[in-house]
């Protein structure tokens, strides 16, 4: 008999015993399922980590002023050490190899107002190559420049969120907003940024989109500091040409902030590509759990499988005998319910990639957690699929092969 004979018994077998087929399915159509939908939550979660990463500069290194209490603030400038100035940022640039670009920032948390509206903010002083650098884009206007920076001006770029609150649907672009007592013109808006830096130490929980940017020059010259212990800055971030360079260039920038700050460990040292590969090898952990998990349901679709398989073969074993007594082979008989098992797997398992991208796609528009369907996912549950088919389905063809003709025709 061959293979298409076979299939098509199969096919009549199933249509024969439609709810009986359709519930040895289920297994199946779950286990399917419920793998895509888990590898797909699994990987919108690594896309959003690498995003959030990316905008940290993946081949950056962060050097933030240490939050310190007041009597450790007391302690540590007593031992002369300044914090975080612009002259350690120029010492990393000419000391350190690999670094290429550098860029130092200062932050105050203050209320941003325009006309009768007003939004809490970080008022963050930078660098002209700061945006650039931190792979900002802007919606509208222009970016922070040598020109702003070297003649101080009163400018100011803003977040997506504090543009939204203050101006709606108005062109921002030329008002005036006031921090504290500061006015300052309004020269660009940035896009939006859809995440939040978490678990990133000291850049925890900040909206980057109610940030507001100015010069950093503009900011030390107009904004004072919190009191007299905090540091000239809060942020020194280095941009080094290669990743393989980033451990070794942290050490150094390491070496050269502890002379310049007396060995006062009143800084941390963070690096977005590192805590990256952490949170990577942490995410294929968890995916591998995920589908694991999930695989359980196919396993127990397979055992589902065997089970009614093994009851068709005694239903069917007068027909068996009668099939085996004028010709057909071990081999026919074996094909024919393993075709049998393979077809309850294929049609399930096809019905479960369905219902996997419809549970995946309802994740991701009825909460806010990404998912992100990847062609492999489907690959990978429909295989496993077949092979719990053909493996479940094996042990019932192979009973149904060694009954022998004579006794099977006599059964009742």
């Amino acid at each position: 008999m061959n293979y298409s004979e076979n299939m098509r018994l199969a096919i009549s077998a199933l249509i024969d015993h439609k709810v009986r087929s359709f519930l040895t399915m289920l297994g199946i159509i779950f286990g399917v399922a419920s793998v895509i939908a888990m590898l797909s939550i699994g990987e919108g979660a690594k896309r959003e980590a690498i995003a959030k990463y990316q905008d940290l500069g993946v081949n950056n290194i962060i050097v933030r002023e240490k939050k310190l209490s007041e009597s450790e603030l007391e302690e540590v400038r007593a031992k002369f050490s300044q914090g975080l100035s612009i002259r350690d940022a120029q010492a990393i640039i000419d000391i350190v190899p690999n670094v290429t670009m550098i860029t130092s920032q200062a932050e105050i948390d203050s209320e941003v107002r325009y006309s009768d509206k007003s939004v809490k903010s970080s008022v963050i002083g930078v660098t002209s190559n700061y945006l650039e650098m931190m792979n900002y884009k802007i919606h509208k206007g222009e970016l922070i420049n040598d020109h702003h920076y070297g003649r101080k001006l009163k400018v100011c770029v803003l977040g997506a969120g504090v543009a939204g609150t203050l101006f709606g649907y108005q062109d921002p672009i030329g008002e005036l907003v006031k921090v504290e007592d500061q006015w300052l013109e309004v020269i660009g808006v940035l896009e939006s940024k859809s995440l939040f830096t978490e678990t990133v130490g000291e850049l925890a929980a900040r909206d980057l989109n109610t940030d507001i940017y100015l010069p950093l020059s503009t900011f030390l010259g107009r904004f004072s500091r919190e009191n007299a212990l905090t540091s000239e800055i809060q942020q020194i971030t280095a941009q080094v040409n290669k990743s393989s360079a980033l451990m070794e260039s942290s050490k150094l920038i390491d070496e050269v902030l502890k002379r310049h700050h007396f060995n006062n460990q009143d800084y941390n040292i963070v690096i977005p590509y590192e805590l990256l590969k952490q949170e990577e090898k942490e995410r294929q952990i968890y995916n591998i759990l995920l589908g694991a998990i999930a695989a359980i349901s196919l396993i127990v679709g397979g055992i589902g499988i065997m089970n009614i398989m093994l009851a068709t073969v005694l239903e069917r074993t007068r027909e068996i005998g009668t099939r085996r007594a004028i010709g057909a082979r071990k081999s026919d008989i074996m094909g024919q319910f393993v075709t049998e098992a393979v077809a309850i797997s294929l049609v399930g398992g096809l019905i479960g990639i369905v219902l996997g991208i419809v549970l995946s796609l309802s994740v991701s528009w009825f909460t806010d957690i990404t998912t992100s369907i990847q062609l492999y996912s489907i690959l990978i549950a429909f295989f496993f699929s077949m092979m719990v088919g053909i493996g479940f389905g094996y042990l019932p063809a192979k009973n149904a092969a060694n009954l022998k003709p004579i006794e099977s025709m006599r059964y009742e």
